[in-house]
């Protein structure tokens, strides 16, 4: 038999080379893939998880030191408001239209008035099982994102005529209006200071409003945007502010309440 010559074979390393470089682009993809799903969800743990646990104890933290103030120095100057003026009365337990809008429930002392970001007072809202401090401002960092709610510059302190304005998050870093939207006509809302406790009720709420409505902050709120909503007459209002839907900043909540009744301490 006649040997049949071998033939050799031919490699294609060049093909071999592409082929190993498309399997590593393809690992390091699928590995940064992978890197970046699990930073995400890290952030998003951050965010939905550890920002509300830190907020709600510091917020926690924060009533309880407040009372414990309030406890030890009962007569110290209260940063909101003074003792009532002379001849203004308890409403306390008067079920009627609250207290008369043309005279104030509480002199302002003016030397003690609340310093951006201080703490001075507690919101507690029974029907969300509820309570936090209230700062003066409305900051992100120094205020909201402690968990704590944030008395509206330039709107009225509580119990006075006017209009006592609050903003709070829906979500994240406590969320202490996460269901603000819950509220309904009747509900009470207690802020408590120094030297008293006021209880608001809820009257009206506006479902949805531009971030801009600076009508629903006056002294008499109504809605710039959606007039259809608000009041015609002076009295002793508090405003609840908190964006909608949640998880965004697209349009904000409002809940309005009014003064029923004034307790001292």
């Amino acid at each position: 038999m006649r040997d049949h010559p071998v033939v050799p074979r031919v490699v294609d390393h060049g093909t071999r080379r592409r082929r190993a470089a498309y399997r590593r682009a393809l690992w390091t993809a699928a590995e940064l893939a992978v890197t970046v799903g699990l930073v995400l969800l890290l952030l998003v743990v951050h965010q939905l998880w550890w920002t509300n646990r830190q907020a709600k104890e510091t917020a926690q933290r924060q009533v309880e030191a407040l009372e414990k103030e309030w406890a030890n120095t009962p007569d110290a100057p209260d940063p909101a408001t003074a003792l009532p003026a002379p001849g203004a009365a308890d409403t306390d337990g008067d079920p009627g239209g609250g207290p008369d809008p043309r005279r104030p429930l509480a002199a302002p002392d003016r030397s003690t008035s609340p310093h951006s970001p201080q703490a001075y007072a507690v919101l507690t809202i029974p029907r969300l099982h509820l309570r936090v401090p209230v700062a003066e401002g409305v900051g992100r960092t120094d205020v909201l994102d402690k968990g704590y709610v944030g008395h509206y510059p330039r709107t009225a302190q509580p119990g006075r005529p006017g209009n006592f304005a609050l903003a709070g998050h829906r979500n994240t870093h406590g969320e202490p209006f996460r269901y603000l939207n819950r509220l309904r006509h009747g509900d009470e809302v207690r802020v408590e200071t120094r030297t008293a406790v006021y209880t608001y009720v809820v009257d009206r709420t506006l479902p949805q409003t531009s971030p801009g409505d600076g009508g629903v902050l006056r002294a008499v709120p109504r809605s710039a945007a959606r007039p259809s909503y608000g009041y015609d007459e002076p009295g002793h209002y508090l405003t609840l502010t908190t964006c909608t839907p949640e998880y965004t900043s697209t349009y904000r909540l409002v809940v309005w309440g009014k003064l029923r009744s004034v307790r001292l301490r």
